[in-house]
């Protein structure tokens, strides 16, 4: 059987909705693109659909074979492209994911250099905190900020990303500016829900002694953004990306505190489905934002005109 032509039928009648749609559109018998599902069921030798009279479903097995097979179409469609224009550069459609903030703040400049050097590539950017699931949402590069990612996971690594803590002058006019770490647990703090150590914010002395100290947040929230506007307006103390806050940081309207203790340092990741099969249109997504970030000095901190106070 030919199997890639199976496939464009399956996803055909998913994103029909039936057997019926799926045959017209693809100019074919209804029994035609019966007999290609059983085939490829029997090839397979899992059930991919449900079908009833009524309606018509995915099995998990179908789910998963779907959002694989689509990618594998996919390269297969750019590797056509490529040999029939006899192009070098990659071209297609790139599904991202990226944290939200950071693709506002930090991405969002970025893209206009990659796709002048990539006109050819077409992008499908999602930004969300959450953590997609790359085959199941057909996600071809997934940016993630973590310390550390699951073993499981294929990644490479992008660039540090070092927090701050940090609050607005009037706040810590009413109520103190901490010295000690320990003394956070007693402030009016403010934590971003999806922070990669929780509520118990790391600190390391010159001694290269590690202190957590439990916060107990005034406010959680998913959006740094909001975080980072709360601070502002005197809230509460938070600790953030100096990306984030860096513009604040430079005018003063927020100040960093605890400047002589080291907080969360952690990492932009790039992960991605397979070593063994990277699309070029991943591979030159990843080099470009190495290159182009790793370029930027003021990128793990940028904090250099900033007085620390304390």
């Amino acid at each position: 059987m030919d199997i890639t032509y199976a496939m464009k039928v399956l996803l055909q009648i998913v994103d029909s909705g039936g057997f019926a749609r799926a045959a017209a559109a693809l100019d074919t018998s209804n029994a035609a693109v019966t007999r290609q599902v059983s085939a490829l069921e029997a090839h397979l030798g899992a059930r991919l659909l449900n079908r009833t009279t009524r309606r018509l479903s995915l099995t998990d097995a179908g789910a998963e074979f779907c959002a694989r097979a689509r990618g594998i179409l996919e390269q297969i469609a750019e590797a056509e492209t490529i040999a029939a224009q006899g192009a070098a550069q990659p071209v297609g459609l790139l599904r991202v994911s990226a944290p939200l903030s950071f693709g506002v703040m930090r991405l969002a400049a970025l893209l206009p250099g990659f796709r002048a050097r990539y006109p050819q590539l077409r992008l499908d950017i999602d930004l969300s905190d959450r953590v997609v699931d790359l085959a199941n949402e057909g996600v071809d590069v997934a940016l993630r900020i973590a310390g550390r990612l699951d073993p499981n996971l294929i990644a490479r690594r992008i660039a540090p990303v070092s927090m701050v803590v940090c609050a607005a002058p009037g706040y810590l006019n009413r109520h103190g500016t901490p010295s000690e770490p320990a003394e956070l647990a007693q402030h009016e703090t403010l934590s971003f829900s999806y922070l990669w150590a929780g509520d118990d914010w790391p600190f390391t002395d010159g001694d290269g002694k590690v202190t957590r100290v439990r916060v107990h947040p005034a406010v959680h929230a998913t959006s740094g953004d909001l975080l980072r506007e709360l601070a502002v307006a005197g809230g509460g103390i938070i600790m953030q990306p100096t990306f984030l806050v860096a513009k604040e940081l430079r005018r003063g309207t927020l100040v960093p505190i605890l400047s002589d203790y080291k907080t969360l340092v952690l990492n932009l990741y790039a992960i991605y489905l397979s070593h063994r099969h990277l699309p070029s249109k991943v591979r030159v997504f990843i080099d470009y934002l190495v290159q182009a970030i790793g370029s930027e000095p003021a990128w793990e901190t940028q904090q250099e005109h900033v007085t620390s106070r304390t």
